[in-house]
């Protein structure tokens, strides 16, 4: 048996654990959750040091410092992943419908009598096949590495999701909404649907690449299907086929407050695809020089 001593991070002592040889950290954050403090293993970062970054739970007790002590972050009060997900795409699923079919409630009493273009009734489809396709996904497709999230998230998510949805759909549907020229309508709806297959390919891909139960990491390589060829020049195609949906969005639209939405999402996704790119190069000594982060060729 090992003993270890269990500090917060502010060099409070919690109390001493006893765990076997081969302990593994997430059977450390097991024995944590019984002393006094009562955090649950989902509220546990553990750390080497006050100031270190989190040990993932699969590290075994030799990684930690000879001195066997560790220290403890309490992430607050935590949220399961699949419940956030649902609830951020849930609200743009019926916020951009309830706009579109009451638009009395935004625009006045004579928007009564005033019927939604085939332009805007074409994005109203669009738009909510997208978040229909996102829940679906959350629940039968994704697998995630880590159960929870911090709750404070939660609100952060939806701000961001709900908030754009309600923008974007005041303008698409307003009775003054002026469409675009057939062409650009034409391009940008079959950007938005080779796209949305493109990112649903990339997720089916990335679940089989990892069994049900396991944490298995793996380089990510293009299967038979041809969208998923993205991989060969990015490491986040999936975040790239997100963007351009939205583009394809955009275009069909031509609607300025989708724009800002789609280069806010470029924006938000890049880090992500930055901070994944690095962690592979990490990773994997052989992982393949040619691809960028995101954009084929720019970043």
């Amino acid at each position: 048996m090992v003993q270890i001593e269990v500090f917060t991070t502010s060099n409070k002592k919690l109390g001493d654990i006893a765990v076997e040889d081969n302990a593994k950290v997430v059977d450390i954050k097991k024995q944590i959750a019984n002393l006094p403090a009562k955090l649950t293993v989902e509220r546990q970062s553990v750390r080497s040091e006050p100031k270190g970054k989190d040990i993932s739970d699969d590290s075994t007790i030799p990684s930690l410092k000879s001195s066997r002590k560790v220290y403890v972050k309490d992430l607050g009060p935590q949220i399961g992943w699949n419940t956030v997900f649902l609830l951020e795409y849930a609200g743009p699923l019926v916020l951009y419908g309830f706009v579109a079919t009451r638009p009395w409630i935004f625009y006045g009493e004579t928007a009564k009598d005033t019927s939604l273009s085939l332009t805007a009734q074409i994005a109203l489809v669009c738009w909510s096949a997208h978040y229909l396709k996102r829940i679906l996904e959350t629940l039968f497709v994704h697998r995630f590495s880590h159960g929870t999230m911090p709750l404070r998230n939660l609100f952060k998510n939806c701000g961001y999701y709900w908030g754009f949805t309600l923008y974007v759909a005041y303008h698409v549907n307003h009775p003054l909404f002026t469409p675009p020229n057939i062409i650009m309508q034409i391009l940008g709806l079959g950007l938005f649907i080779v796209s949305e297959f493109g990112n649903l390919s990339i997720h089916l891909l990335l679940r089989d690449l990892r069994p049900p139960g396991t944490r298995i990491r793996k380089i990510p390589v293009p299967n038979n299907n041809p969208l998923t060829k993205l991989f060969n020049v990015v490491s986040c195609p999936n975040y790239t086929y997100e963007f351009y949906s939205w583009a394809g969005f955009t275009l069909l639209t031509s609607c300025v407050p989708a724009g800002i939405f789609t280069l806010a999402g470029l924006y938000q996704m890049s880090i992500w695809a930055l901070g994944k790119h690095k962690n592979y190069k990490k990773e994997f000594p052989n992982y393949p020089k040619r691809r960028k982060a995101i954009l084929p060729f720019i970043l």
